[in-house]
């Protein structure tokens, strides 16, 4: 399918970026300070290495974060990795002075085997540092938690899964296809539907995966149009309308937005002017320069899903997006939410339903988290292609919530904890701290 853009000027680029952080700083301060105001303790987590020495000068996060809080910092090495002893000594040899004095401690994560094994190689890092690790965290397999995007990106190499083959049982798994863009956002939004024993899910990028599945997801994108037009140079934006007349489609965020008649970007935030969409969603998508990010709950509208009835449904999420969508002429909405319980809060129309009920999308990410509305998702899927109705299905909040128990008790039980609590000037509470709120 051919497609015309009017312009394609690039959005920011490195001047852009170093200039939007001096402006952001003042916010971030802001924002801290008004935590810092209504909190006790504030918990603030680096993105990657304090010594990112090409990035340093102008990072937000890490060390200038710190600073701006007064923190102490606690150094943590991922020992899953290897090398993890040079990693330490190598971090704290390359801060500056005033730097290093707010490293109070380090820790060891993701470790496997026996501890006394490791002790050796702790006693020499103390030595050289001079500062005390503050525990050793033991690999906990299986636990039902997000990973960093960057981190959890091998775990969906698309070139190298077995294909789907061909089955007549009902029985047989349900084939989900995630086109596995190059800029996917928020790959966690498929972790509960691949923890589903009755699922089987690939990350796809070529028109054979897709021609397989039962139904396809659009996911998110950090660079929607780029994206876009990567599905158009790769063929599968004709794998994907071929599919329409057919199959079923759900397009998640920048996922939705390609599904529809056009983006438009006046403000050149990705690609200034416009650009063809799929043609599979009755929506126009305008990028604007202020983002959208917010918490909502509702309800699906439509009393039917793929053809088949749905119960009344309540839905949750997160929406994180700069597009703002207009509804055309044969749109039918897919929830109604609200972000807030006040009465000022008339709620908005989230998402986009195709006139045959066959494709779908929403600004919701963790919609399929919702354990009701993925079994109800699922069930309408398997009966769209006549198979059999799910057998077992997977209490996915249930399993995050003995997850984060899990990982909760496991921390507390390996660390220093009174120590780390007297780097922020607190008194440590062993008993408080079992106490969970229910």
């Amino acid at each position: 399918m051919g497609a015309a853009a009017a312009g394609t000027d690039r959005g920011p680029g490195p001047h852009d970026h170093l200039r939007r952080v001096e402006e952001l700083l003042p916010i971030v301060r802001e924002s801290y300070e008004i935590l810092a105001g209504q909190n006790d303790i504030i918990i603030l987590e680096g993105a990657g290495s304090p010594v990112e020495i090409n990035l340093k000068r102008n990072d937000i996060v890490n060390i200038r974060m710190a600073e701006l809080a007064d923190a102490a910092c606690l150094l943590v090495g991922d020992i899953d990795r290897g090398g993890v002893f040079a990693s330490l000594l190598g971090t704290v040899e390359l801060l500056d002075p005033g730097e290093r004095a707010r490293i109070r401690g380090f820790l060891i994560n993701k470790f496997r085997g026996d501890v006394s094994l490791l002790e050796p190689g702790v006693r020499m890092i103390e030595d050289r540092l001079q500062r005390p690790c503050a525990g050793i965290v033991p690999y906990l397999p299986d636990l039902a938690l997000d990973e960093e995007d960057s981190l959890g990106l091998p775990a969906i190499d698309a070139d190298n899964i077995a294909p789907w083959r061909a089955s007549a049982d009902p029985e047989r798994p349900l084939r989900i296809a995630v086109i596995a863009l190059p800029s996917f956002s928020n790959f966690t939004d498929f972790d509960a539907l691949r923890a589903e024993p009755s699922v089987s899910l690939h990350f796809c990028r070529s028109q054979d995966q897709l021609s397989q599945a039962d139904v396809i997801i659009v996911p998110g994108s950090k660079q929607t149009v780029d994206d876009l037009q990567w599905l158009r140079s790769e063929g599968l934006d004709d794998a994907l309308i071929d599919y329409a007349s057919k199959g079923l489609i759900v397009g998640i965020c920048g996922g939705m937005q390609m599904l529809g008649m056009e983006i438009l970007d006046p403000e050149g935030m990705e690609h200034r002017g416009t650009v063809s969409g799929l043609g599979l969603l009755p929506i126009h998508t305008t990028m604007q320069p202020q983002k959208v990010t917010r918490i909502s709950s509702g309800h699906l509208i439509p009393s039917s899903l793929f053809g088949q009835p749905m119960p009344s449904l309540r839905l949750s999420g997160y929406e994180i997006h700069i597009g703002e969508t207009r509804y055309l002429e044969s749109a039918k909405p897919f929830a109604q939410l609200q972000t807030g319980s006040t009465a000022e809060d008339q709620g908005h129309l989230d998402g986009c339903v195709a006139p045959d009920g066959r494709i779908f999308g929403s600004y919701l990410h963790g919609l399929f988290d919702d354990d009701s509305f993925r079994h109800a998702f699922l069930s309408a899927v398997r009966a769209f292609h006549k198979l059999a109705p799910v057998a077992l299905v997977n209490d996915w909040k249930q399993k995050r919530e003995e997850s984060l128990d899990r990982l909760a008790d496991t921390v507390r039980q390996s660390l220093d904890m009174p120590t780390i609590f007297a780097w922020a000037g607190l008194t440590y509470n062993e008993r408080s701290s079992k106490e969970r709120p229910h």
